[in-house]
């Protein structure tokens, strides 16, 4: 899987969550059939909610991408609110197959987040290359 973090805008803070790190610790919840017309997440901005973060052609089609190869076998990852912290692009791929459910775990108790108020362009990403000065 490749790196990837999970960002809950509150307030004016930004949180961020390792999203391998929640994979790991969802391992052991209960896999339920949850429905997709609970997750609120897919009537919001989504994927471009960081400051002049917009939809472009090229970014859309690297979507629809993840989308295609999305395998709806893994369940999405909730918090302990019910929102999506991972698993968007099986959601929209479960949506536009005509699904009611998606497979789903949910914590009990929300994972402290990983970091907070720092740009996504500023995280550790091991497999990218060196960013050019």
């Amino acid at each position: 899987m490749r790196k990837q973090y999970h960002l809950r805008i509150i307030g004016s803070d930004t949180y961020i969550w390792d999203v391998h790190k929640l994979v790991e610790a969802s391992v052991v919840l209960p896999i339920q059939d949850f429905p997709l017309t609970d997750i609120a997440e897919v009537n919001e901005n989504w994927w471009y909610q960081e400051s002049g973060s917009v939809p472009t052609p090229k970014s859309i089609a690297q979507h629809i991408r993840l989308v295609q190869q999305a395998d709806l076998a893994y369940p999405i990852i909730l918090c302990a609110k019910g929102w999506l912290m991972d698993g968007m692009h099986r959601v929209v791929k479960a949506l536009s197959e005509n699904h009611e459910t998606i497979r789903a775990v949910q914590f009990q108790e929300t994972p402290p987040y990983d970091f907070r108020n720092v740009l996504l362009d500023d995280l550790p990403y091991p497999d990218a290359p060196p960013k050019l000065s």
